[in-house]
Order: structure tokens, then sequence, then C-alpha cells
């Protein structure tokens, strides 16, 4: 990456504030869809405001494999942003967006100029929004180049902002999920004493589960003390 692009990035990172974020955070265990406003001054035209206006969407968190660890992709976004995305994959510590694997996607409603003044604009853009009450709404001042990197920095406050009640809801999850299934092989280890003809349904349950080594000694007691019930 050259001086300029990494300049390009970390010019629209340092200048973007977030003005409004959404008072929901984001899904665990499903997809998450945030309207963004974003306010842009335009630089090269004296009392010049773009407003642009569209979805972001972040799919479910999928299961984490070495493979997608620390890769983060985004649907639809330009250079610059892929680049700010490559600087938190070597950078982010322990950003949990790098950890969940997000997919991001962004959608485009619409993109229109306005000839006023920024406070002005805000002040209108933060009537509209507020008067739709939508949990999952953010308002934003960027810089119009590179505007993207402004919404990936949305993202990424988002992330920060959702990553302990994410991570509370998955552990919750796997422990109902353990619990769940330590149950049903107990069960199954009776039901087979009982009836031997569930000890070939044990064996594989324990196999698809990757438990057969820790299990393989107690099943073996098991189908010797049938065999000799036999």
């Amino acid at each position: 990456m050259n001086k300029k692009q990494q300049f390009d990035f970390w010019y629209a990172v340092n200048n973007t504030e977030l003005v409004a974020t959404p008072t929901s955070r984001l899904e665990t265990f499903g997809d998450t869809v945030v309207n963004y406003h974003l306010v842009c001054e335009l630089m090269d035209s004296v009392g010049k405001v773009v407003v642009r206006e569209g979805h972001l969407k972040a799919l479910k968190p999928e299961i984490i494999t070495p493979q997608s660890l620390g890769q983060m992709d985004l649907e639809d976004f330009g250079q610059d942003a892929n680049q700010y995305a490559d600087w938190l994959a070597q950078h982010g510590g322990d950003l949990k967006i790098l950890q969940y694997g997000f997919r991001i996607q962004k959608q485009e409603i619409k993109e229109y100029v306005v000839t006023d003044q920024l406070d002005n604009v805000m002040d209108r853009v933060k009537a509209e929004v507020g008067a739709k009450d939508d949990p999952l709404s953010a308002i934003l001042i960027g810089v119009n180049s590179p505007w993207e990197v402004c919404l990936l920095k949305l993202m990424v406050d988002l992330v920060q902002h959702s990553a302990k009640g994410n991570i509370l809801d998955i552990q919750h999850q796997a422990a109902t999920l353990k619990n769940s299934l330590d149950e049903s092989i107990e069960r199954g280890f009776l039901e087979a004493s009982r009836d031997p003809s569930g000890i070939n349904a044990l064996a594989e349950k324990l196999k698809q589960n990757g438990l057969w080594e820790k299990y393989e000694d107690r099943f073996f007691a098991l189908v010797k003390a049938s065999g000799n019930r036999g």
C-alpha cells in the first residue's frame, strides 16, 4: 500500500463523526440491517452538501475456521475501504469484527446534493431520522472521498459496541447445546444398557459429535456387560 492510499483512508477515518448510532446492538444469530445517513461537505463547491442514504447489512456471524479467522468480506465496497479493512486485519488486535468474520453488504438508496450550510442540513436529517424512531438508524458526518471508509468506520464502532453481548449470547448457546448433548449421551448409555439394540446408534452418535475417545472405555464396558448378559 503506497503512502497516498494509506493517507486517503486515514483521512476518512479521522474525519468521520458518528452523530447518532443504533440503539440496538448487532444480532448474534441473525442478519442486521443498519440504515445509514451520511452527510458530507463538497470540498470543491462552497455551500454544497451531499447526503447519502442506504443500508449496511452485517450478515450473521459465521463459524470461525483457521482459514476465515481475521478475514473481513466487504461486498460492493471500493478500494479505499478494502485497504482500511486490510489494515484492521493486520493491526486490529482484539477487534471483534475480525473474530466474527462478518460479511458486510452496502446498498445505496439515494444520494442528493443540497445548497445549504452543513449544520442546517444535519438538523433536517436528524429530524427526519428521529421521526422514524428506528433503533437501527445511524447518522454520520464524513468526507466525500473516500466516503465508503466512513461507513466501514461506523460498522467497526457498532461491532465493538455489540461484541460483549454477542459473546455472552454465543457462550450461553454453546453451554446450552453442550448440556443438551451431555444429557442425550447419558440417555443413550442408559437406554443401550437396557436394550443392546441401541448400542450401534450410541456409537454413531459419539463419533458424529467427536466424543468417541472421551467415552470409548465406557462404551466398551457397556458392550462387554451386554455380552455377559447374553
